[in-house]
């Protein structure tokens, strides 16, 4: 027999030990051949009843010949505990783990990382198997232009989780944005967050106890101090991210209050801002009313809308979206700044 047959072969039969219950009436060898079907392996009712027999050989396990269908079973307090893993199982841990790695302190990535490589050998001893190409079908696209992820340095990375994860304080030379040299800071590192392909801190500075977002790819150098972290009272970051501390505002709430075209109207219908948000129509077209969180991203997204909506309260948030608009007019008419094509 090719190596090939012998590994997928036994590959079944170790995946069969591990299906069968460790008391009677057992499975049936239909059921059996139904359960391997839906961890990726093709097999007759007749190829399960010859491993069975050639299993029943070698380990304690029986078959209820009682009355037919017969049932298959580990003799009682005898079935052993079978390391391996199913599909659904390797599927999912092949889907998280460029997701995790980020995210999970590298010592945790390092205990996961036999549990990963069993996955990749799981799925691609199943190669060819429409079941296991599932994660081959399934990819998250992120809303909007796709940009490429900066780059984080594993040592920055490293120091950030381990700060975190000890609740130790973190110095950082930190580049902010506007700013053309990064300045020596001492964080109190609470939470990361993974927000499209960009990696976030949560934390608070001396100078400052409201957390805030640092950009993990503006870190030009980082420590984790000996010296404890300070974490304010009451802080979650579930109650954070609910008062918008992800959306890159101060957790203020508004009353947006917008017209609105037709076009965009459907998608905030299929996809709406907020539970309370309302379209009517109005005289001069249709009216947007919602509730949200007075933030940059809110600004993005007004902007990156053009002429689909137009802002009308609060009137501080209209005239602020019309002196941007005036602003790349202006750019746009400024020969000096425009590229020959």
């Amino acid at each position: 027999m090719p190596r090939a047959d012998k590994e997928s072969t036994l590959a079944r039969q170790w995946e069969l030990l591990r299906l069968l219950p460790s008391r009677p009436p057992g499975k049936k060898a239909r059921d059996l051949m139904e359960a391997l079907e839906a961890e990726g392996y093709r097999v007759t009712k007749r190829t399960v009843e010859r491993d069975l027999a050639e299993l029943a050989r070698v380990f304690p396990i029986y078959c209820n010949e009682i009355s037919r269908p017969y049932g298959w079973y580990w003799e009682p307090g005898a079935q052993p505990e079978i390391p391996g893993m199913d599909l659904a199982e390797a599927l999912s841990l092949g889907l998280l783990e460029e997701v995790l790695r980020p995210l999970v302190p590298e010592s945790f990535v390092r205990g996961l990382e036999g549990r990963f490589a069993q996955a990749r050998r799981k799925l691609s001893s199943l190669a060819g198997n429409e079941r296991a190409e599932w994660s081959e079908r399934v990819r998250y696209v992120p809303p909007g232009l796709t940009f490429l992820p900066p780059t984080v340095l594993p040592s920055i990375l490293r120091e950030v989780q381990e700060a975190l994860l000890h609740s130790r304080q973190l110095r950082v030379s930190y580049l902010s944005a506007g700013e053309t040299e990064p300045k020596e800071r001492n964080l109190h590192p609470l939470a990361l967050l993974q927000q499209g392909v960009r990696t976030y801190l949560v934390a608070c500075s001396l100078r400052c106890e409201k957390p805030l977002l640092y950009a993990l790819h503006r870190i030009a150098s980082a420590e984790a101090l000996e010296t404890p972290a300070r974490r304010p009272e009451g802080f979650t970051l579930d109650d954070f991210l609910e008062r918008g501390g992800g959306q890159f505002g101060e957790g203020r709430v508004i009353t947006l209050k917008a017209g609105v075209s037709e076009s965009l109207s459907r998608i905030l219908e299929e996809t709406p801002m907020s539970k309370d948000q309302r379209i009517a129509k109005g005289k001069d077209g249709l009216r947007l009313s919602a509730t949200v969180f007075d933030s940059w991203q809110l600004r993005f997204w007004i902007l990156s809308q053009g002429a689909e909506i137009v802002v009308n309260q609060p009137a501080a948030l209209r005239r602020e979206i019309m002196a941007t608009v005036e602003e790349v007019g202006a750019a746009y008419r400024d020969d000096r700044r425009s590229c020959p094509g």
